[in-house]
């Protein structure tokens, strides 16, 4: 059991009472609260008095906290995490959240960073938050792969699928690269292409690059060892990340303070610096996860919090995750089960197209 978890099953009925009505006040409403207004609110009648000691009591043990010199009190990190896991209620997908949702999806496109790109735009909308949509890399064997030299710091790898599809990616290739090497590293990789995706092919390549590094040259070895070369992309049609809403996070902020950490949270999100932490945070197993503050590098400088779920293909394999941003006082209790029914209805349309 987390510490949080043994505080809370620690509190007696007064105290549990006190600090759920602070956090569900403060989730709502975003302001401190005092003790004269749970005097009205109580299940038992008590003094304001009574529960300004017990607000004390909670602040002392970390789960709330005083943003002014006011007696008002609000929940700490420690304190919403808490909440969020011995708490909060999780109410039941409105109907009008699932047609919203479904409203947006019903197409007839077969073409998956369509739908996806369908996906963010309907969370965001039905949320008022920023969505995250982490696209399925594509599984089918590769047929060929080219790399051209853009500038000295910019190259274009171009691979070409099994199924025909094709995908050109904008990459930083290690320094030193030369026509020459490109054409080394690009005839390497085609004499052991065949018949393996991408998610296979980075095994595939340690293993030869050990048994044969004798023969290939070490400025084609740094370009074939970077990952970015053939993982990860910018400024393609192809970005494995979807981001959707900004400008309702930059509308709910008014401090000059927040809006900064939130220009930079989107900045790290544009240079897709963390796509392959945002799918691992999913992938500890199934269902909706919660993370606030300073939870995940991701967001711990924005202060902001992510409700989270992984989707999976027909094989119950996990290809990609959806998730929400929002401030940390999000409506949890909405916006878990927004996210868990659109990740299992992304399953499902992803399945069905068979691009997994």
């Amino acid at each position: 059991m987390s510490d949080a978890g043994k505080l809370l099953e620690e509190m007696n009925d007064r105290s549990r009472e006190v600090f759920r009505r602070v956090v569900e006040s403060y989730l709502q409403t975003g302001d401190p609260v005092g003790s004269r207004t749970l005097t009205r609110e109580m299940t038992e009648k008590v003094s304001a008095a009574t529960i300004r000691n017990v607000m004390q009591d909670l602040e002392y043990l970390g789960l709330l906290d005083s943003p002014h010199i006011s007696a008002g009190r609000i929940p700490t990190q420690l304190g919403l995490r808490m909440f969020v896991d011995g708490l909060l209620e999780i109410s039941e997908l409105t109907k009008e959240d699932r047609a919203a949702i479904d409203g947006k999806l019903e197409s007839n496109d077969t073409d998956v960073t369509t739908l996806l790109d369908r996906v963010g735009s309907a969370l965001s909308g039905v949320t008022h938050g920023a969505s995250l949509v982490l696209a399925p890399k594509h599984e089918a064997p590769l047929k060929h792969i080219d790399f051209v030299s853009l500038a000295h710091d910019r190259a274009l790898v171009v691979l070409v699928f099994g199924d025909g599809h094709v995908e050109n990616r904008v990459f930083v290739p290690p320094a030193g690269q030369t026509p020459s090497s490109m054409r080394e590293a690009a005839n390497f990789l085609n004499s052991i292409i065949e018949g393996h995706t991408l998610r296979e092919l980075g095994v595939v390549v340690s293993r030869e690059i050990a048994r044969r590094r004798q023969e290939l040259d070490g400025l084609a070895r740094d370009l074939v060892e970077n990952g970015a070369a053939y993982w990860e992309s910018e400024g393609t049609p192809y970005e494995r990340l979807i981001v959707r809403g900004r400008a309702n996070l930059l509308a709910n902020s008014t401090e000059e303070h927040d809006l900064e950490l939130i220009r930079n949270l989107f900045d790290d999100l544009e240079r897709k610096r963390d796509i392959a932490e945002f799918l691992e945070l999913t992938e500890a197993g199934e269902g909706v996860r919660i993370f606030i503050g300073s939870e995940n590098k991701l967001f711990s400088l924005s202060g902001s919090s992510l409700v989270v779920s992984p989707y999976m293909n027909a094989d119950r394999k996990i290809v990609g995750a959806i998730g929400v941003i929002g401030p940390t006082r999000l409506n949890y209790g909405r916006i878990v089960p927004i996210v868990d029914y659109t990740a299992q209805l992304v399953g499902r349309l992803i399945s069905d197209r068979g691009k997994a």
